[in-house]
């Protein structure tokens, strides 16, 4: 019976944790959709890691909170400066966005910048894998892998493993982490 309490108890935390969209609070003042500037953002989260221009005027920020962070919020403007929306984008959701043949800059528009230091090329396979961490639809810390070919940079594939599936990691539960 404790089991289950307190898998209700993560499931209402990672329920909470994606509905922070419509509404999010980084220590400074809420930022809300339609009210909040892109100089609310930067006091709330800083300088966003990339940014890009939409054809409509407004921008796509980029914020990862890695490498042991599991978020990485993903904010749009518009073109007069104002937050469109807030998302979290590790998600499972996005993941499934990423597809056989897209390109490299396109997986960074949907998930944003992997931890450069979990990115590692295999040379036998002429592959280049990138890996951002972020917690799973039952609360357990996770890595998803994006595997590009090496030559053309177009995506082969992606996987997800928990991190009690993969070495060295594999030692332990860790859905505390994830319940933060």
């Amino acid at each position: 019976m404790k089991a289950f309490a307190r898998s209700l108890k993560t499931l209402a935390a990672s329920l909470a944790a994606v509905t922070i969209g419509a509404c999010a609070h980084f220590g400074g003042p809420p930022l809300e959709p339609g009210v909040s500037t892109v100089a609310d953002l930067q006091r709330s989260l800083g300088s966003p890691a990339m940014r890009w221009r939409e054809a409509d005027g407004g921008e796509q920020l980029a914020y990862p909170q890695g490498p042991m962070g599991v978020h990485t919020w993903m904010a749009r403007t518009d073109a007069g400066g104002r937050l469109v929306s807030l998302d979290n984008v590790m998600q499972p959701r996005y993941f499934a966005r990423i597809q056989a043949g897209m390109s490299q800059d396109e997986v960074l528009r949907v998930l944003g910048p992997s931890y450069p230091g979990w990115t590692i090329y295999f040379k036998a396979r002429d592959e280049l894998v990138w890996e951002w961490r972020y917690c799973d639809d039952w609360a357990e810390p996770a890595r998803f892998s994006v595997l590009f070919d090496g030559t053309s940079g177009k995506v082969r594939s992606t996987i997800s493993l928990t991190e009690r599936q993969s070495l060295p990691f594999g030692r332990g539960d860790r859905r505390e982490w994830c319940a933060r």
